[in-house]
């Protein structure tokens, strides 16, 4: 595995001998792109030389080593062209020498078109039921097979390995740690147990398949969807990421999107689903399922921190993470948390 003081010292000369390896030439132009996870770049091409005429810029991505496998990283890049296959508006690897995901100095790497937008309005209803009928179409083409490799959403990965995790690399100061282990242990608890006695049948149950899951975003908060003006060709939502997707039940691509109070996330709901079920149906019982990921998402992502610390990036853009404050507020969330879990799920 390559060292990962090395990932975190990529250079804008490591980028562009990358660049070159594949037989595409940068014009010295290089921006780096926001990213905790991986490191992206976009890189300007020289003009007349290959692919630039169709993409004057493009985007590499170096994959942060040890995270995913080639296996699961291709299976990823094969779902993305399978969603443009099918005209759903994402942002696929471009296959380049007949490969989507190449190597340099022992870092994987892809690269992508340029694509531009700013996040959707959340509090516009008919932009909701646009992206809702997106997410749809996503979904259509992610029930037509299944992962063999990428993870699921589901209660050990998101919950029980993560809390081990964190409790057994010593992540949380000694004056929090029992208070945390306790409320995190509890919210599990809940989430295998009766949070979900109005589903007929949960992910989160290994006994239970009743709820169907399928190939997912798995990630879809409003900063993987760009927009664009509709007065333009191609306009409106797309997809820019699909680093994190796993195979899950359909209310995970839809939850994030979700704003503010129990009233605002209501209305938000109606108008997703009205986009939505334009498209396919949707399984109300899943609407339970929605409290319960938000509170997994809580745990995998102070685990996600904790595991990257060695990365300068990560110290820099969370100077509050591991400090006795962080964890009181996780425990508050957490409490909070449990609370929402026994309140009667949304409707729609």
């Amino acid at each position: 595995m390559t060292d990962p003081a090395a990932f975190a010292a990529l250079t804008p000369d490591d980028v562009l001998d990358a660049l070159a390896g594949i037989g595409l030439m940068g014009d010295g132009r290089l921006s780096a792109l926001n990213s905790y996870e991986n490191r992206v770049y976009l890189a300007h091409l020289e003009p007349g030389t290959t692919l630039a005429d169709t993409h004057p810029a493009v985007v590499l991505k170096f994959y942060r080593p040890g995270r995913w496998s080639v296996a699961q990283i291709e299976e990823e890049h094969a779902f993305a062209l399978e969603l443009a296959a099918a005209e759903v508006p994402v942002v696929a690897p471009l296959r380049l020498a007949g490969r989507t995901l190449h190597a340099h100095g022992g870092f994987a790497f892809s690269v992508s078109p340029r694509r531009g937008g700013r996040t959707p309005e959340l509090g516009d209803a008919e932009a909701l039921e646009w992206i809702g009928r997106f997410i749809a179409r996503l979904h259509g083409v992610g029930a037509r097979a299944r992962f063999a490799h990428r993870p699921a959403v589901d209660l050990d990965g998101y919950g029980r390995e993560p809390r081990q995790w964190l409790l057994a690399h010593g992540a949380l100061p000694l004056e929090v740690e029992r208070e945390w282990a306790d409320v995190s242990q509890q919210a599990i608890d809940v989430i295998a147990g009766s949070a979900l006695s109005t589903c007929a049948a949960s992910p989160f149950d290994p006994e239970s398949a009743a709820i169907a899951t399928l190939r997912l975003h798995a990630d879809c908060h409003p900063g993987n969807i760009l927009w664009t003006p509709t007065d333009r060709p191609g306009g409106g939502p797309h997809f820019v990421d699909l680093d994190d997707c796993r195979s899950g039940p359909a209310v995970q691509d839809l939850w994030m999107l979700l704003p503010g109070e129990r009233a605002e996330r209501q209305q938000a709901l109606g108008a997703l689903l009205d986009g939505y079920e334009q498209v396919r149906d949707f399984d109300r019982r899943e609407l339970a399922l929605i409290e319960p990921l938000r509170t997994l998402r809580l745990i995998h992502y102070s685990a996600w921190i904790a595991r990257r610390w060695d990365d300068p990036a990560f110290p820099a853009a969370f100077p509050h993470f591991g400090t006795p404050a962080y964890w009181r507020e996780q425990i508050d969330v957490l409490q909070a948390q449990l609370e929402a879990m026994q309140e009667p799920p949304l409707v729609a």
